[in-house]
């Protein structure tokens, strides 16, 4: 039920309310709690365990577990009597103890079962009367033999005579050689022996082959009377499912209430529109990992009208990723009814969530590197919507710089232009331009401090962009030689000197340019920036601004057209 919760989150905030609503009833009675869970330890896979009968596989224990797990249901229902929740009085009303089930499994098979009904000793005595019978001959065989012994002693007055077994001849009446002579005509000669004489009679191989058929005919009983208490558990199934649906919800709520209290999680609020809102954040599992305390916590502001894209820049390890999926972590968690690592939440309810990270190949069905990564850009591309989450831990990283720098750049545009909700990390931090020219695109970084030779990982996201990637400062602490660290310095200064911060296709076309941007034009704007520092601002009216704003505009315009 748990993975079935996580698989398919909910996209009714009312369902999911309802499901909050009983998390945190349970949560906030912690005796109750500890208590429910004291009683499901007892209690079996029941869903596994029905699937298995229906299929004609369950073993005697199985049926006994399912009988185990059955008899929980008084006390959990006491223990959820008065629940305020809705969810929590559903659970109670479909806790269907099931009695007459139960109390058949009690009735019809042992306590402690073999795994087979081939072993035998399944079915409890008094169950039916031919396998009491047929148990008392096998159980009582030594007496009879024995008291059949004293008999022929004294009928033959042989005290010598005796009755044994042996696998080739069965039972047999064995007598020295020395009393052969008393032997009664009644006696069948069975073997001769060095010393003594074996006889068997009429009555002792009617006997023999009641024993020896006993147990066969016990078996066939016993696999009888079992199919008759599957074929009565089966008619019961749709009673039974409502039960076992019941305790998994349960199972799953205590489940959730228990994480949430041990790792401080919070309720969300969970709305209809784009917005997310999350304060003080967390990674359920890197928190999990690094211990108490040490996970270095963000706030998230994603803004339901204006924002459609948060571009994330910044080093190598400084904890991008691991922001990004927090974010995805903390809609899951909260669409499926948990509570969140963050001190407060309000998500926005999402679609579906897509993801662009890492490099997977897939050579044995022709697709490099690069075109798994861009199959699943097409696909988000395809199929996102504006009440999507979109997860983008770099794009266009296997081709060359400006062929992906390029396609980076275009698909933030079209999922901009769609408003679909995205993070977007990356290292083009040439991207962060996109900010100054669609109001959605929001540029945010993770800090860190650098000391000139060494740099700290601050874990903090901040509002801005950086320009700087710090990848060999990670290949230094990577462990790569110190000479190639060296040189790979002199080298990013020498290029860093003759490239340009964006390609020069991208101050084309019709993207508003930035005023003072002289890239892709051959003359300079010295008199028009003189001319901007001599206006005084202070004392114009704004007409006269305005004016003189556009006689700037013309002049730019004619140059250009020059």
């Amino acid at each position: 039920r748990l993975a079935d919760w996580i698989s398919f989150p909910l996209m009714d905030p009312a369902r999911i309310d309802a499901r909050l609503d009983a998390v945190g009833e349970i949560k906030g009675e912690r005796d109750r709690l500890y208590a429910l869970r004291g009683l499901f330890k007892p209690i079996p896979d029941m869903e596994r365990i029905i699937g298995r009968i229906s299929a004609n596989r369950a073993s005697p224990r199985d049926i006994c577990a399912l009988c185990s797990g059955l008899e929980q249901a008084p006390a959990l229902r006491d223990l959820l009597k008065g629940a305020g929740s809705t969810l929590v009085c559903d659970i109670y009303d479909n806790l269907d103890p099931l009695d007459d089930i139960s109390g058949c499994i009690r009735r019809t098979i042992v306590p402690d079962p073999p795994v087979r009904v081939s072993d035998g000793n399944v079915i409890r005595d008094h169950v039916d009367n031919e396998l009491d019978e047929l148990r008392s001959i096998k159980r009582d065989s030594r007496e009879w033999i024995a008291a059949m012994e004293a008999r022929q002693r004294e009928l033959t007055g042989i005290n010598t005579l005796k009755i044994g077994y042996n696998r080739v001849f069965g039972y047999y009446i064995e007598v020295s050689k020395v009393n052969a002579a008393k032997v009664p005509q009644t006696y069948i000669q069975k073997q001769s022996l060095a010393n003594a004489e074996r006889f068997i009679t009429p009555e002792l191989k009617e006997y023999e082959a009641r024993i020896l058929g006993a147990q066969d005919v016990i078996l066939k009983i016993e696999q009888r009377i079992f199919n008759e208490l599957r074929g009565f558990i089966v008619e019961g199934f749709e009673r039974l499912h409502r039960m076992i649906e019941a305790l998994s919800r349960l199972d799953v709520i205590c489940c959730l209430c228990i994480v949430a209290m041990d790792n401080a999680y919070s309720r969300p609020e969970v709305s209809t529109d784009r917005g997310l809102e999350i304060k003080n954040g967390r990674h359920p599992v890197v928190e999990k990992v690094l211990g108490p305390g040490l996970f270095v916590s963000n706030h998230l502001g994603f803004d339901a009208d204006r924002d459609t894209i948060h571009m994330i820049t910044g080093p190598n390890m400084a904890g991008k990723s691991t922001y990004m999926r927090q974010v995805a972590l903390i809609c899951i968690m909260a669409q499926m009814g948990s509570f969140v690592p963050a001190d407060k939440a309000r998500i926005g309810v999402v679609d579906r969530i897509f993801t662009r990270i890492g490099a997977l190949d897939n050579l044995s069905a022709g697709q490099s590197t690069f075109l798994v990564e861009m199959s699943e850009t097409a696909c988000i591309l395809n199929n996102a919507t504006a009440q999507s989450l979109v997860i983008l831990d770099e794009i266009g990283r296997g081709t060359s710089t400006h062929d992906g720098m390029s396609l980076a750049w275009a698909v933030a545009e079209y999922l901009d232009k769609r408003h679909v909700r995205t993070f977007f990390a990356t290292h083009y931090h040439e991207l962060s331009d996109l900010a100054r020219r669609h109001q959605g695109i929001k540029n945010f970084h993770m800090s860190v401090e650098d000391s000139g030779t060494d740099i700290v990982f601050l874990r903090v996201l901040k509002r801005g962009a950086t320009g700087k990637s710090y990848g060999i400062h990670v290949a230094k602490l990577a462990g790569i030689p110190e000479d190639v660290v060296h040189n790979a310095g002199s080298i990013l200064s020498r290029i860093s000197k003759k490239a340009g911060s964006v390609p020069k296709a991208f101050s084309s076309g019709p993207i508003q340019t930035g005023l003072f941007d002289q890239r892709g034009y051959d003359f300079g704007y010295d008199d028009i920036i003189n001319e901007i520092k001599e206006i005084d601002i202070e004392n114009m009216r704004p007409i006269d601004a305005l004016n003189r704003l556009s006689a700037i505009k013309d002049r730019i315009n004619g140059d250009q057209g020059h």
